[in-house]
């Protein structure tokens, strides 16, 4: 059974750089970036460049190998229904404190364009609600982010 699960999520190419179930977890989270980062119709470079930092940062992974895991999760996009199995693959891999920060992550892309678009607001708090966090979580990482934001406009 792991070997079968190993071989469905193995990315062209792939070492042992991880496990199926670890490539479960990392593509649902690079699906709901993309999801994010799709949300107001205008997926940029910028977004693009972000989801790698973050998949870099959140999974210690090379750079080339978030390229082959955003274009494997795209491919996972396009054939499933919803966000749903994307957030349980989440729930039942990520503990509270990462799934907040999967939540920076997502307002960090958001806030790329410095812009809150509707659609992306929506997404957000349906992903945070599927993710069983809390409105005041959102709330805190969208004000975490914000600072952040406002420290690297003053250097």
């Amino acid at each position: 059974m792991i070997s079968y699960l190993k071989e469905i999520f193995k990315l062209p190419g792939e070492t042992t750089q991880s496990s199926g179930v670890d490539k479960k977890v990392q593509v649902a989270t690079c699906a709901l970036l993309i999801e994010m980062a799709n949300a107001d119709d205008n997926f940029t470079e910028e977004e693009r460049e972000k989801i790698i930092s973050a998949m870099q940062s959140i999974f210690d992974l090379s750079k080339e190998y978030v390229d082959e895991l955003i274009e494997l999760s795209q491919e996972r996009i396009k054939k499933s229904i919803d966000i749903y199995g994307f957030a349980t693959t989440i729930n039942q891999n990520f503990s509270k404190d990462e799934k907040f920060e999967l939540l920076k992550n997502l307002w960090r892309l958001i806030y790329t364009d410095d812009t809150l678009d509707m659609n992306e607001d929506h997404l957000m708090k349906k992903i945070a609600n599927t993710l069983n966090m809390e409105h005041s979580d959102i709330i805190a990482a969208k004000l975490m982010v914000k600072e952040e934001n406002q420290k690297s406009d003053k250097d």
